[in-house]
């Protein structure tokens, strides 16, 4: 009998998932549209608060993170459609609706968004703020207009992911942490209580609420990269997407706690997080500390400006046709606004902030009836049981955030 030659012997080979750069654009595109003005002032304050037992709120959140986006991505991708056109197929309306929802809160966050950009040109180089929003407003907007804007939106967004994430890095060296301390008390931690859970739940609504859970399935339709072929490179996309974001929620908090445990109080100063890294490295930290936070702000903008607009881009052939100039002239109108008003009105940014924390589980709980129940509009794939499960649960946390959110507008009218 002949020998079975050696490639027959040998095991199949598991088929490689290749992340493609679209992938890519989207996978930044989410974790950077996560990573704005309000994460780094909510990570700063929340450290200050709870010392290393944040480490247990971080943890949470990745997880719960991570169960909402492998959903979002998965339904949104496999269909190669929309939240809002998803949603007017279920449910004829509800995705204007939702679209109106997205594009208040982008709009209204966007303002703080380029306020942000403002406050890290200061703290870089004491850029008047005004002149340091219309900069960046500009830098933004040119990203929409120019040519190859898709490809330049991706690298844009690589690049400012990765230098937020080195440079957060070398403060959190330098202000040497107690890291065996917060990886204990990740899974055991010293206190349960209200505030801690405050904490877990206010940074989920921050890292995937309002237009953030849309922002990277969205860029995903437009790289070509949905059906069920590409399944598991989506999927694989959506959890890396989180697990970059928690890097730097990882990386500003222990910068921020070796301060902390350093002895040094930082809760009194009107700018927290410049405090916090002056301290780590000085003057030095402090120009760190701008260019961090002006690299999160510019990339919140172009993120909440692009998805903000994709909301509303497929209801009429001339806004498909324009959608980069609807994003650009998205931009200007929150930077005329940012410099008539100085900010986002509290009022408003108030109301907004209760309103995403409707968005997510109203446009969740669309995307899971679909994956239940809509099987033709995922073109008969069948979806996981498993991932359903986590996503109901998910689900259920973001009904509580909602719930809680709506005490915001109640308190408006009091």
């Amino acid at each position: 009998m002949s020998e079975t030659p050696e490639a027959t012997r040998r095991p199949p080979r598991a088929r490689r998932v290749v992340i493609s750069s679209g992938l890519l654009g989207a996978m930044f595109l989410m974790a950077t549209s996560a990573i704005g003005p309000g994460f780094i002032t909510q990570t700063t304050d929340f450290t200050a608060r709870l010392g290393a037992t944040f480490a247990f709120a971080i943890l949470v959140s990745i997880f719960v993170d991570i169960a909402v986006q492998l959903n979002i991505w998965r339904v949104i991708g496999v269909a190669g459609m929309r939240a809002q056109d998803l949603a007017n197929k279920v449910l004829p309306g509800v995705g204007f609706v939702l679209a109106a929802l997205v594009v208040f809160g982008g709009a209204v966050f966007n303002v703080g968004n380029i306020a942000g950009t403002a406050l890290g040109l200061d703290a870089l180089a004491g850029v008047d703020l005004r002149v340091g929003a219309t900069v960046s407003a500009l830098i933004a907007i040119a990203v929409f207009v120019m040519r190859g804007a898709g490809a330049a939106l991706d690298r844009i967004l690589v690049v400012l992911g990765v230098v937020m994430i080195g440079l957060t890095l070398y403060v959190a060296l330098v202000s040497d942490p107690p890291v065996g301390e917060a990886l204990r008390q990740s899974v055991m931690p010293d206190r349960l209580d209200g505030d801690l859970f405050l904490a877990t739940v206010t940074i989920i609504g921050g890292t995937v609420g309002g237009y953030i859970t849309y922002a990277g399935a969205h860029r995903l339709i437009d790289s070509g990269q949905t059906g069920v072929d590409n399944v598991e490179a989506v999927s694989r996309s959506s959890v890396i997407g989180v697990l970059v974001t928690g890097l730097m929620r990882v990386l500003l908090f222990l910068a921020v706690l070796g301060v902390v445990t350093g002895g040094a109080a930082i809760l009194d100063s009107p700018n927290a997080p410049a405090e916090a890294f002056a301290h780590a490295a000085g003057d030095l930290g402090r120009r760190l500390f701008g260019v961090i936070m002006w690299a999160a702000a510019i990339s919140s903008v172009i993120g909440a400006s692009y998805t903000s607009v994709s909301f509303v881009a497929t209801f009429t052939p001339w806004t498909s046709r324009n959608r980069n100039w609807l994003v650009a002239g998205f931009i200007a109108v929150c930077l005329v606004l940012f410099l008539t008003l100085g900010q986002a009105p509290q009022t408003l940014l108030i109301m907004a902030g209760a309103l995403n924390g409707l968005i997510l589980p109203v446009g969740m709980g669309i995307m899971l009836w679909i994956a239940a129940r809509r099987r033709d509009l995922l073109n008969g794939y069948r979806y996981p049981k498993w991932l359903l499960v986590i996503g109901v649960l998910a689900w259920l946390l973001t009904v509580y955030i909602a719930v809680n959110s709506l005490s915001g507008i109640a308190a408006l009218w009091q």
